[in-house]
């Protein structure tokens, strides 16, 4: 019996890493058509009366504004090109803020995290979708490139209430194609994506203007964005 129950788990456990792998591979060369997230807040509007609305176009990256680019890398992760999927540094300064402050700790995850989470799971705080989340962002920085990361992650995040990727947002809150943004258009982007169904890029309160601002300035700071970068550039100091 206790055999059996071995050559189940093993099996099991054969499977999953595989299907793994193929989900990987797959999104590593073809778009993402519909997210997890898409289908569940799609089904919240549903349930609860609203408008149905799920807005999404995949753009290549070359039709993606290197504005946005670098906005959504200056306000989220700063050291997106040179960490394999998880910022350690940041990490323990945020468990650090949080003993000294005595609250939750704040939010240290990086692209390549976020992507792994909006692409492959659904929303929550349970550790068992953390732990998928750790395991998927492994097999994404191993496989992809930081431009795939990238460019998946711009096309599939949620920038308002039905609003997902660049393409959609840039249309929907500008009027114009997500080529065409300028810096301050996509700071505002980058600005609300904390929490995009709060917070409203077409209509700004003061605290996403103090992030718009802030965010052009490490965008400044940051200099030309090189996903390729020969050596480690000096990094920005969030607020």
């Amino acid at each position: 019996m206790v055999r059996r129950i071995f050559r189940f788990l093993l099996k099991a456990a054969a499977w999953f890493i595989g299907l793994t792998v193929l989900l990987v591979l797959f999104f590593k060369w073809f778009p993402v058509p519909v997210t997890p997230l898409m289908v569940i807040r799609t089904v919240q509007q549903a349930t609860r009366g609203k408008e149905i609305r799920m807005q999404h176009d995949w753009v290549a990256m070359k039709r993606i504004s290197p504005n946005l680019q670098l906005a959504v890398i200056a306000s989220e992760d700063q050291n997106f090109v040179y960490h394999r999927g998880f910022d350690l540094e940041a990490i323990d300064k945020a468990l650090k803020d949080s003993q000294k402050r005595n609250r939750k700790p704040r939010g240290a995850s990086t692209i390549s995290q976020q992507t792994a989470k909006n692409l492959f799971l659904w929303p929550g705080r349970s550790w068992v979708r953390k732990g998928l989340e750790v395991w998927f962002t492994g097999w994404i920085e191993l496989l992809w490139s930081k431009k795939r990361i990238l460019q998946v992650y711009l096309n599939i995040v949620e920038m308002g209430n039905g609003i997902y990727g660049a393409e959609a947002a840039a249309h929907h809150f500008f009027g114009v194609p997500a080529e065409k943004l300028t810096s301050r258009q996509a700071a505002t982007l980058a600005a609300v994506l904390p929490n995009p169904r709060r917070y409203n890029a077409a209509s700004p309160g003061p605290y996403v203007s103090g992030r718009i601002g802030w965010i052009q300035g490490q965008m400044q700071q940051y200099g030309p964005l090189d996903l390729k970068p020969p050596r480690k550039h000096k990094k920005q100091k969030k607020k």
